[in-house]
């Protein structure tokens, strides 16, 4: 049985929860593996590959021969597009790539519930009742944070669907992200230290990653 921490709105612990073991207490046989292999893939998948050089063919000058090719003295030459010379084409140019590598939706939800049973079993979620700002407060905000996780290192706020009052008001402090519920990958998982809920997004997460 998993459990974690639940506040009110005020940031005041008004009890404990008990977690869905489905999403928050699983095991794999190889979780780093795991987490490895789909982590690399979705950072992967974020690169946009536009990057590219000129060649020679992509270059500005003329094509014809420099000077003849012998009776000069010099080495051969051929077009001042030559690698070799200043404003040349580049020797073996790099093209526009495209990096994506679709991820298995199974592994992709396991290596998310593998990092969110991490943080459960270290006591790192957090529930929130209703949490849910009228207005866009990072003051109201921050006085949360500094109740709920006042130790250093990087928060997650979930939230079920994008309110947008709500994710203002956290979207300005240093060190702290927001997702949607239905949207959690991995990756921010563990780039995060603590994992803060709304009981409503811990009702969403359960019910679309239970299975």
């Amino acid at each position: 049985m998993v459990k974690a921490k639940k506040f009110n709105i005020l940031g005041e612990m008004i009890g404990e929860v008990e977690l869905p073991l489905s999403v928050f207490d699983v095991d794999v046989n190889s979780p780093k593996v795991l987490l490895h292999e789909v982590v690399t893939m979705f950072l992967g998948n974020q690169r946009q590959g536009t990057v590219q050089k000129k060649n020679r063919s992509m270059t500005q000058g003329s094509t014809r021969k420099l000077f003849k090719q012998k009776g000069t003295g010099n080495a051969r030459v051929g077009t001042r597009r030559s690698p070799i010379r200043v404003h040349g084409g580049k020797a073996f140019a790099i093209y526009p790539k495209d990096w994506y590598r679709p991820i298995p939706r199974t592994k992709k939800r396991m290596a998310l519930k593998v990092a969110l049973t991490d943080r459960a079993r270290n006591g790192r979620i957090c529930i929130i009742e209703g949490l849910s700002f009228d207005k866009a407060s990072t003051k109201q905000a921050l006085d949360i944070i500094a109740k709920v996780a006042p130790e250093k290192g990087r928060k997650l706020v979930v939230t079920n669907g994008h309110h947008i009052p709500t994710v203002k008001s956290f979207s300005n402090i240093p060190d702290v992200m927001t997702d949607r519920a239905e949207q959690l990958h991995a990756y921010e998982v563990l780039k995060s230290s603590y994992i803060i809920l709304s009981d409503d997004a811990l009702k969403k997460v359960e019910e679309v990653f239970s299975s």
